[in-house]
C-alpha cells in the first residue's frame, strides 16, 4: 500500500526565503542564525519517513519546528532535527511512539549539534540509554524493569509492539501493526512482529501471573489491523469463495483472521466466519456459498473432530477441504483433507488451489 501525503499549504502567502537543492533554507547574510533550516519535505527525506509522519509527531507529541518566523512555512533547525533523530532512534530500539517522544524531549538527552543538511548518521543501538517502557521517570532518570527487558533476537517492530502492549497503548499498537502490514505484508507482520510480541507477553504472564489485560488488548488490536486489510482489499479474482471458520466450540479465531487477511492481499475472495458460528450455521454457509475450498481451524485437540469435516454437506460443486491450526492430528482426518502448516504456507496453498 502506498502512503498518501498532503502537500504543506502555503495559505496564499509567498515566502521569499531561498531554498537550496537539498531543501535547506539559505539564511541571508548577516542573519543571527547562520545554520541552514530544512523544509518538511527535506527532513522527511533525511529521516526516511513520510511528511505526514512529521506533522503527526508535531501535532501529537510537540516535536515540531521551533522557528516559525519565515511566513507560515515550517523550518526545522539543528536542534529540531536532533530531537527527531532521537525520536527515530528510540523507535528503532522498540519504544512506543509516546515513549520515544518523551525520550526525545527529555532534558537529560544530549542533542548533537551539527549541520542539518549533512547526511543522517545511522542509529547505533550501542550508544545512549536503553529504552524500556517507563524508562524515563518524572525526573528523567533511567530505570530498568527486569520483567520487560528487551530481547536482542526480536526485531524493532516486535519490541515496539510489546512495549505498547505492556503500556496498554492501543493507538500505538494499531499504528505499528498497520505500518508493518503496509511495508512488509500480512505474513511478515504475523511472523516477525505480532508473534514474538505475543509470545513474550504470554511468557511474562506465566511467570508473574499478571498481564492478561495486555495480552487481550494485543490480540484485539491485531484482529482490528488484520481485518482492516480484509476491508480494504481489492476485488477478488476467484468466482467461488473460500469458506473460513473455526470448528464449533473453538473460541479462538485470530489465526484464521490473519489467514483471511493474507488471502485478501492475494485477491482471494472468502467468507470468514467467527467463533460463534454453530455447526448448523457452518453447514448452511457451505451449502449457500458453493465454495471452492473450506478451511476449518482448530487450536485445541478436543474441538478438532474429524466428524466436523465429515458432516459438511455436499455442495453443488466439489470443494477442497483443509484443516488449519495446532489442534488437528493427521491420523484422525480423512485422506482427502489436507492439513495446512504455517500462515505463509497456508496462504500460498489455498491461493494456488482457488486461483490456479
Amino acid at each position: 500500500m502506498s502512503r498518501v501525503t498532503t502537500p504543506e499549504p502555503d495559505h496564499g502567502q509567498h515566502d521569499p526565503t531561498p531554498i537550496g537543492d537539498s531543501g535547506a533554507i539559505l539564511t541571508p547574510a548577516g542573519a543571527d542564525d547562520d545554520q541552514p533550516r530544512l523544509t518538511v519535505a527535506a527532513v522527511a527525506s533525511r529521516l526516511g519517513v513520510a511528511p505526514a509522519t512529521l506533522r503527526t509527531w508535531d501535532r501529537r507529541y510537540g516535536l515540531g519546528p521551533s522557528d516559525h518566523t519565515t511566513g507560515r512555512h515550517r523550518r526545522y533547525g539543528p536542534d529540531d532535527i536532533a530531537r527527531l533523530e532521537q525520536m527515530q532512534r528510540a523507535l528503532l530500539r522498540g519504544a512506543s511512539p509516546a515513549e520515544a517522544a518523551r525520550y526525545a524531549r527529555s532534558s537529560s538527552v544530549a542533542l548533537p549539534q551539527r549541520d542539518p543538511a549533512a547526511p543522517a548518521e545511522s542509529a547505533d543501538d550501542s550508544e545512549g540509554p536503553m529504552l524500556l517502557s517507563g524508562v524515563l521517570d518524572d525526573a528523567g532518570a533511567e530505570t530498568a524493569r527486569a520483567d520487560v527487558e528487551l530481547r536482542s533476537t526480536d526485531g524493532a517492530s516486535a519490541r515496539g509492539l510489546r512495549r505498547a502492549a505492556l503500556a496498554l497503548d492501543s493507538w500505538s499498537m494499531h499504528q505499528l501493526l498497520i505500518e508493518s502490514i503496509e511495508s512488509d505484508g500480512v505474513v511478515a507482520t504475523w511472523e516477525d512482529t505480532f508473534r514474538p510480541a505475543l509470545w513474550a507477553i504470554t511468557e511474562r504472564r506465566q511467570r508473574s501471573g499478571s498481564g492478561v489485560e495486555a495480552l487481550q488488548l494485543l490480540v484485539d488490536c491485531a484482529t482490528t489491523a488484520f481485518r482492516s486489510v480484509i476491508a480494504t482489499a481489492p476485488a477478488p479474482l476467484n468466482p467461488r469463495p473460500v469458506v473460513l471458520a473455526p470448528v464449533p466450540g473453538e473460541a479462538q479465531e485470530l489465526e484464521l483472521v490473519a489467514l483471511a487477511a493474507a488471502l485478501a492481499a492475494n485477491r482471494v475472495g472468502h467468507r470468514l466466519f467467527g467463533a460463534a458460528l454453530p455447526s448448523e450455521g457452518l453447514k448452511a454457509a457451505v451449502r449457500r456459498s458453493a465454495p471452492a475450498a473450506v478451511v476449518l481451524w482448530a487450536g485445541q485437540p478436543n474441538y478438532a473432530s474429524a466428524r466436523v469435516i465429515g458432516d459438511l454437506p455436499p455442495s453443488r460443486q466439489r470443494f477442497r477441504a483443509f484443516a488449519a491450526g495446532a489442534g488437528w492430528s493427521g491420523e484422525a482426518l480423512p485422506a482427502h483433507v489436507e492439513i495446512l502448516g504455517s500462515l505463509e504456507a497456508a496462504a500460498a496453498r489455498v491461493s494456488e488451489t482457488v486461483l490456479g
